[in-house]
């Protein structure tokens, strides 16, 4: 036991600091369960081709809705979305309104944060979408909450995450895996998705670049993209990053998705 404990210590900075990290085969084994995978279902672009565009498969028929927590300055996705016939529910508590061409009449906003609890600032991502009267139709969830995002799919009922045929996410501070506090919390989440869903695509956000130790590369932020199981026919290992459809997310050096990150 203690021999295995003494594992999870590291010394840093020439011996100065002595720190706890999480151990190199436990962030390996969560990343290769992250592998992407191509499906039956060809990934198209849905948004610009830039940031706020992303790769989602050609199996967008029949969705309902798109929910979108995370409104920011752009959304063009979820315009998107709307002309592919997809009703639109948006949530920010940071904005006034969307940044949306469109009629307000024509989709709902939400002037609130996702998160744990409901009150004044904050909704539960199961409260927000069972408010509305849906029936057990297909959704689409994207999601870009600034770190929000863990605690809000750990706080997500099973239900109501497989109501979502795909799932679009960009998660934040992936460079933290080193720290256990943090990698506990993200292996929760990615364990709970990978449960009803496959991980299809991930292309790392070029705004953040991305940090290298013990051999392991991570982004910073990275989009990860997850289809329903039930939706996949035949899959197999993706080999081939960035995908032809990938675009840069900012006008910096890019950022190709690292090697550890895909069956190669």
């Amino acid at each position: 036991m203690m021999k295995d404990k003494l594992k999870e210590i590291f010394i840093e900075d020439k011996g100065n600091i002595i720190i706890q990290r999480t151990p190199l085969e436990r962030v390996k084994t969560l990343i290769e369960k992250l592998f992407p995978v191509n499906t039956d279902k060809e990934l198209i672009r849905v948004g610009p081709n830039r940031d706020g565009g992303y790769l989602v498969p050609d199996d967008l028929k029949n969705i309902k809705a798109c929910f979108s927590p995370g409104v920011d300055v752009m959304s063009e996705f979820e315009k998107a979305c709307f002309d592919l016939g997809m009703e639109l529910f948006l949530a920010d508590k940071s904005v006034e309104k969307p940044n949306l061409d469109l009629d307000p009449s024509s989709y709902h906003f939400l002037k609130k944060y996702i998160g744990c609890t409901d009150n004044a600032d904050f909704i539960t991502l199961d409260s927000w979408v069972n408010s509305y009267d849906l029936g057990e139709s297909d959704l689409l969830l994207q999601m870009d909450i600034e770190g929000a995002e863990y605690p809000s799919i750990i706080n997500a009922s099973p239900a109501l995450i497989n109501r979502f045929r795909i799932m679009i996410f960009e998660f934040h501070n992936l460079q933290d895996f080193w720290n256990p506090s943090f990698f506990n919390m993200a292996e929760v989440v990615f364990n709970k998705l990978l449960e009803t869903h496959t991980c299809v695509h991930i292309h790392p956000n070029n705004c953040c670049g991305s940090e290298t130790k013990y051999g392991l590369e991570i982004p910073r932020m990275a989009e990860f993209t997850f289809l329903r199981n039930d939706r996949i026919d035949h899959k197999e290992f993706a080999h081939t990053f960035p995908h032809k459809l990938d675009f840069d997310n900012e006008n910096k050096p890019h950022l190709a998705l690292p090697k550890c990150w895909y069956k190669n």
